[in-house]
């Protein structure tokens, strides 16, 4: 294999690109850090050159780079590129990210991981603007350094083997309740029950740290959703699509919720054994839930106090604790309901 190095460039354009032209040159060496024009990126993918990040010494991988090039270029990661683009696409239109915001991956192989870049909207996205990792994080392939975010992704393959993609986003609605320390009550929308149902709520923690990585880990094996504090949402799914469309539940159920909040009005719940219905639909589709080994009359969240839109996160099956106010609340609200019922029948 034939290389050039270009770690010593920080912008690699189509003059630097010159060697390459004129020689077999069938693999780039540039740093973590360098950018390379669109020309130089159609110009390494239309010759099969593989762009390998870092320092010459670290170009070695424990898979040959034939291998690599070969995963990162095959029929399967074309079409997984082209759905990550069409995803990253549905973010920016629902405005569940804005300027460079948000990230997406992909598990293509067991130590292989198809991502975003950094720094790009994802309303911009071409497949020849994904990257590959591997389950460290080095970059393996793609001529753009990867999204500064995708350690959060990893914990979340290695935790869960189950997962395939990962999806992570600000929307609005969502965030409202993370930047506020809370989530959303349960047994309200069948839909939610069944692809969401019970969030977690994980610790601010700076992102794209290791530390802010590992927030997630308690929670990414019972939930494929976790509100993350003063952040965004993070989702997982078997496939892109799914794993956004959890971002799609998820934001609209806060979002009508809030509406709700508005009409003055107490937030009606489904009852427990209809919630069993709900859950065992969901178990049946193999999606994860803290309260598949519950009791019936665990499944759902108290009624709501009067006017609020949100419980206060606690461990599933941990009892709610409440100021006598509130439990006054509570008492008064069954005591209408039953009273209106009473009348209702003369």
């Amino acid at each position: 294999m034939k290389s050039i190095d270009l770690t010593h460039e920080k912008v690699i354009t189509m003059g630097d690109l010159a060697a390459a032209a004129q020689a077999d040159t069938s693999e780039l060496l540039v740093s973590e850090s360098a950018v390379m024009t669109p020309s130089a990126l159609e110009f390494t993918e239309q010759r099969r050159i593989s762009v390998r990040r870092g320092a010459k010494a670290a170009a070695a991988t424990s898979s040959p780079s034939g291998a690599i090039h070969d995963l990162f270029t095959s029929p399967e990661a074309e079409a997984v590129k082209e759905e990550i683009c069409a995803v990253g696409r549905k973010l920016w239109q629902r405005q569940y990210v804005d300027g460079n915001g948000g990230n997406i991956s992909y598990r293509i192989g067991p130590n292989e991981v198809i991502c975003t870049p950094t720094l790009m909207s994802k309303a911009d996205l071409r497949p020849q603007d994904l990257c590959m990792v591997d389950l460290t994080g080095k970059q393996l392939a793609g001529g753009r350094p990867r999204t500064s975010e995708i350690l959060m992704h990893l914990e979340i393959y290695k935790e869960v083997p189950e997962a395939k993609s990962v999806v992570h986003c600000h929307p609005a609605h969502a965030t409202a309740y993370a930047i506020t320390g809370r989530v959303p009550p349960t047994c309200v929308i069948p839909e939610y029950e069944v692809f969401i149902g019970k969030v977690a709520l994980s610790p601010y923690e700076t992102p794209g740290t290791p530390e802010f990585a590992r927030t997630v880990i308690p929670f990414v094996r019972h939930h494929n959703t976790v509100l993350l504090g003063n952040h965004g949402i993070v989702c997982w799914g078997d496939t892109v699509t799914h794993a956004e469309w959890y971002a799609e539940v998820v934001d609209t159920y806060c979002w009508t919720l809030m509406l709700a909040a508005q009409l003055g009005a107490p937030v009606s719940h489904i009852t427990s054994d209809k919630a069993a219905d709900l859950l065992a639909i969901k178990k049946k589709l193999g999606l994860p839930d803290p309260r598949h080994e519950l009791k019936e009359c665990e499944l759902c969240d108290l009624p709501e106090i009067p006017g609020a839109i949100a419980i206060e996160p606690r461990p599933c099956g941990t009892p709610a604790s409440l100021s006598s106010d509130e439990i006054e609340a509570i008492v008064q609200a069954v005591t209408d309901r039953v009273m209106a019922a009473l009348q209702a029948k003369k």
